[in-house]
């Protein structure tokens, strides 16, 4: 995935789309507190496991956040997506995982696992967690992403999902580590 990042700055935010800032105030056992919080969307992430690679099925993409903290700003993540449209959370997350990885799931073989709060200490936005299993036959596209997303999709042989948890210099999700730990705690 080439990756090359020029003139990167921090600009305040108007007119937001998809977060909104605020200042909670509350009172707490007697104290007057308050919190700067970000109000976002919830999200769905799934977890795909391709039966005939024994390969878990990623994506890698670039996160102007994470860039702030490392070198690249490139994330290793499960496919996910927002949850901005009036569709069920399975059929949002059939549709991501057709257009971030390219796979045509029904929607009966999409698990949930469980859902989560991410971001708790400034956002509390909920992801509910799915599971899916595809082969090649299932394949509909090349994935990527729409509306000019970076997406690279990449096969993550099951034999270095645990290396992967562990190896400090790849960015990742909370919610991907997690989600390979209950993997090998069932497939165990």
């Amino acid at each position: 995935m080439q990756n090359k990042i020029e003139n990167f700055k921090l600009n305040p935010l108007t007119d937001s789309k998809f977060i909104s800032t605020a200042l909670a105030t509350y009172e707490q056992n007697g104290i007057k507190k308050n919190w700067e919080i970000v109000q976002a969307h919830d999200s769905v992430a799934i977890l795909i496991y391709h039966k005939e690679y024994k390969s878990f099925i990623l994506v890698k993409q670039f996160r102007p956040a994470v860039y702030l903290n490392n070198s690249d700003g490139l994330t290793v993540e499960l496919c996910a997506g927002i949850v901005d449209k009036e569709h069920t959370l399975v059929q949002i997350a059939k549709e991501e995982i057709e257009e971030e990885c390219g796979y045509d799931v029904l929607l009966e073989n999409i698990e949930r696992i469980t859902s989560f709060h991410t971001s708790v200490g400034f956002a509390g936005s909920k992801q509910m967690l799915y599971y899916v299993e595809v082969d090649e036959s299932m394949k509909s596209s090349d994935g990527g992403g729409v509306d000019g997303e970076l997406i690279e999709v990449i096969h993550l042989p099951i034999t270095e999902a645990k290396e992967l948890i562990y190896d400090e210099s790849i960015a990742k999700t909370p919610g991907l580590m997690f989600a390979f730990m209950w993997w090998f705690e069932k497939n165990s």
